[in-house]
């Protein structure tokens, strides 16, 4: 039965790369999702059959809950609380992860050191994962401090952390009897998942994010390997190292480290200087009537979405904008910096959500160019992302973070509630720009505004 349990995985393993690779494409990632759920959905009834001895009304109960949860989730959640669900449903998989391992610890018989080996793995980066995504999931919903939680001896506690972790896990494989040695694995490894997250500030959540995704994947694969379950250890390494290429990803968008993401308390408030107070930038702030006007002697515009964007629900209202424009003649495109938003990705879900072409979607190094020949540069919530500090200002926390070139177009049409600073905790020196202009308010209703405006010319 075991033989036949392998192919039912192999097929399986062949639909989750199927479903990833569908997932690069907005046109295609349902189909993608789907191919990956049924695939999952094979591997789950292998299991069961190859078990064999299972109480399958436990299982069915559990799968009715878990159906249950995660259709009020697909159904109740917002777009823009996206970032928060993906954080929880990290932690879950990692939480599973050390459960099930933790499981099979306690169970009665021998246990060969391999698989204590394995357990203390999956127990560690499983209880960190759940930790740590749910600090982030705090930090995405406003529970926690969104700037970096930095206290004095940080970085010491969590060497110690890692250093006791590694004599308390060597430990639990020499005397698995003690049980005390186990449950300090416990504690550590939720220690550790909130002082390694704690201190990272707002500007790297999609990092984070996928960071954690490659957690709960590496937990899922060392849990696999607990129970000799290939399926699990293919799914989990799967996870693991499109976390890992994701996160790299992320990180060189913003031409950093993944150690200096980690350490590095982007976005953390300084005292400020003498220097630093006499920079004032003065802002030219316009009326949608009069933006209106600057639309229509335009040829070319480029939508810039950002955070503010989701806040505000406008992707629907940004597109009845943009249709109105190209009814006119006008070239409209969308310019997605791959750290826009709060998570990997955030901005072509959104817009993808709105029915916007994909074709009009350009990421960071095809855009750029386009600035130069551009007559409107329209600016939704965007702010780290488009701050011409990062090219020059070698005291800036985002100095050498490829930035889109708003700045180049012929005009910048801002939109932001507030003059607030964005994760980065600093002043955009764009908005001070003489080619820039302010249109303050919620970008829904400004261009929901600016629309009729339009009509009206």
């Amino acid at each position: 039965m075991e033989k036949f349990a392998n192919i039912f995985y192999v097929l399986a393993s062949v639909l989750f790369i199927l479903g990833i690779k569908k997932l690069s494409h907005p046109k295609t990632a349902r189909n993608g999702n789907f191919l990956a759920a049924v695939g999952m959905f094979i591997a789950i009834v292998a299991t069961l059959v190859s078990y064999g001895k299972i109480d399958f009304q436990l299982i069915a109960t559990g799968m009715i809950i878990g159906a249950i949860i995660g259709a009020t989730f697909a159904i109740k959640v917002e777009m823009t609380q996206m970032p928060q669900m993906v954080a929880i449903f990290n932690g879950f998989g990692g939480g599973a992860s050390a459960l099930v391992a933790a499981a099979e610890f306690l169970k009665t018989g021998e246990i060969t050191t391999f698989t204590l080996g394995t357990i203390v793995l999956s127990v560690f980066v499983g209880t960190l994962t759940f930790t740590g995504s749910f600090i982030a999931f705090g930090k995405l919903q406003g529970f926690v401090s969104g700037q970096p939680v930095v206290f004095p001896g940080q970085q010491m506690i969590n060497a110690i952390f890692a250093i006791g972790m590694l004599g308390i896990g060597y430990m639990v494989v020499q005397s698995p009897s003690e049980m005390y040695f186990f449950y300090a694995v416990v504690v550590i490894s939720a220690m550790m998942g909130i002082t390694l997250t704690i201190p990272i500030g707002g500007a790297d959540m999609p990092v984070v994010i996928s960071l954690l995704n490659s957690y709960s994947g590496i937990a899922a694969a060392a849990t696999g390997f607990v129970l000799m379950n290939n399926g699990l250890i293919i799914a989990g390494a799967l996870v693991g190292a499109s976390g890992m290429i994701l996160t790299n990803i992320m990180c060189k968008g913003m031409n950093r480290s993944l150690t200096n993401v980690i350490f590095g308390a982007v976005g953390l408030k300084k005292e400020s200087t003498g220097e630093g107070t006499a920079k004032q930038i003065t802002v030219k702030s316009y009326s949608t009537e009069e933006a209106a006007m600057i639309f229509d002697a335009a040829e070319k515009v480029i939508v810039v979405p950002g955070y503010g964007l989701a806040v505000a629900q406008a992707q629907h209202a940004v597109r009845e904008v943009a249709e109105f424009l190209e009814s006119k003649g006008k070239e409209v495109l969308y310019a997605i910096h791959p750290v826009a938003g709060r998570m990997p990705g955030h901005m072509n879900v959104l817009l993808a959500e709105a029915n916007i072409p994909y074709e009009q979607l350009k990421d960071l190094d095809e855009i750029n160019p386009e600035f130069e020949d551009c007559d409107v540069a329209l600016v939704l919530g965007a702010n780290d992302v488009v701050n011409p500090a990062a090219r020059h200002d070698t005291s800036s926390p985002i100095y050498g973070m490829p930035i889109l070139d708003v700045d180049k177009s012929r005009t910048v049409i801002i939109n932001k509630r507030t003059m607030n600073t964005g994760f980065a905790g600093i002043q955009n020196e764009l908005f001070g720009f003489d080619n820039s202009i302010m249109v303050f308010g919620d970008a829904k209703d400004m261009l929901q505004q600016l629309l009729k405006d339009l009509k009206e010319l």
